[in-house]
């Protein structure tokens, strides 16, 4: 049903799964840009096709609702909801015999700006698993946003303006929201504001938020892409107060050795304990894994599932299960 060329591909509909190189056709879950290319033609969540034409200009896109097959290429296709930024997407592909399942990226917490994952059966499941280590358990969402909140207003006490260094597509607005609900103003840098407004004419209302200027407004926090010592360097915040949200933050002294007054795992990925969810709920025969650690493949193993890394050869498998 599928084979490895440099990524996923749906043998029967010559269809090129999250593929960074331009494809004839091509799927795209989301619009990070580590997951599309300027395909000839693209299938792809309305929200997404949006974000797409956007970051690489408007394309030919065949737009897929969530929860609304169509017959493509001798092939059912379905899209659920990822939960991992807006339009993101799993793809549910069925020729009649079988079904595979591919995650792409995914959290199966709740998110201020995305519809909450949606996880169907399958046969195979092709399962992005980039926190597949045991370390990487996140404590409650309501804690994690709790310690930003709290972050951001005592920087604001003390005269600081804090700067959340978060991915300019996703995790800006999924802060941004956060903070606004909270009573919290919100400046933006231009390429995280120009991507603010394709969520606002999607329907997501991120609240009180700005393009930001160069210079601070009282009772603001800033929201920014991510770069080293960008926050203060940022022309007009003379008093800033670095905060990072990203999963990687569970990494000993991670804020203290790349510059951050603060790191909340505020993780727009599925943890350890999701992944293990995930692989339950879909009940697959067959699980390939992709963008994580080996040993979470071991780890499934360990558990009796039928697991493996995607894109090794038929041959080397066998190898490995003993």
């Amino acid at each position: 049903m599928f084979h490895y060329d440099g990524g996923l591909k749906l043998t029967r509909a010559d269809l090129a799964v999250d593929f960074k190189r331009r494809m004839p056709r091509g799927f795209i879950s989301h619009a990070h840009n580590d997951h599309m290319a300027r395909h000839q033609y693209a299938l792809c969540t309305p929200a997404t096709a949006r974000l797409y034409h956007h970051r690489l200009g408007v394309r030919d896109v065949l737009e897929l609702p969530y929860r609304t097959p169509i017959e493509w290429g001798g092939l059912r296709l379905t899209t659920f909801p990822a939960g991992h930024c807006l339009g993101s997407a799993m793809l549910l592909a069925e020729d009649g015999d079988q079904s595979l399942l591919y995650s792409g990226d995914f959290k199966l917490a709740e998110s201020a700006t995305s519809e909450r994952a949606e996880l169907p059966k399958a046969n195979i499941f092709v399962l992005e698993s980039t926190y597949g280590q045991p370390a990487y358990r996140f404590a409650p969402r309501a804690e994690l946003v709790g310690q930003l909140i709290e972050c951001c207003r005592a920087a604001l006490t003390r005269g600081q303006t804090p700067v959340i260094e978060a991915y300019a597509l996703g995790k800006a607005q999924e802060v941004t929201k956060l903070l606004t609900s909270h009573g919290i103003g919100v400046l933006q840098t231009p390429p995280v504001y120009e991507i603010s407004l394709v969520y606002q004419a999607c329907g997501v209302d991120l609240g009180n938020f700005v393009r930001f200027e160069g210079l601070p407004r009282d009772g603001h926090a800033l929201v920014a892409p991510p770069g080293r010592h960008r926050g203060s360097n940022l022309q007009g915040i003379r008093r800033p107060c670095r905060i990072a949200v990203t999963g990687w933050s569970l990494d000993s002294n991670s804020h203290r050795r790349y510059g951050f007054d603060h790191a909340i795992p505020l993780s727009d990925h599925a943890d350890f304990n999701e992944l293990l969810e995930a692989v339950e709920r879909v009940d697959a025969r067959e699980v390939h894994c992709t963008h994580g650690p080996e040993s979470f493949v071991d780890e499934l193993r360990n558990r009796g599932i039928n697991a493996y890394r995607l894109g090794v050869p038929a041959s080397r498998r066998e190898r490995m299960l003993f």
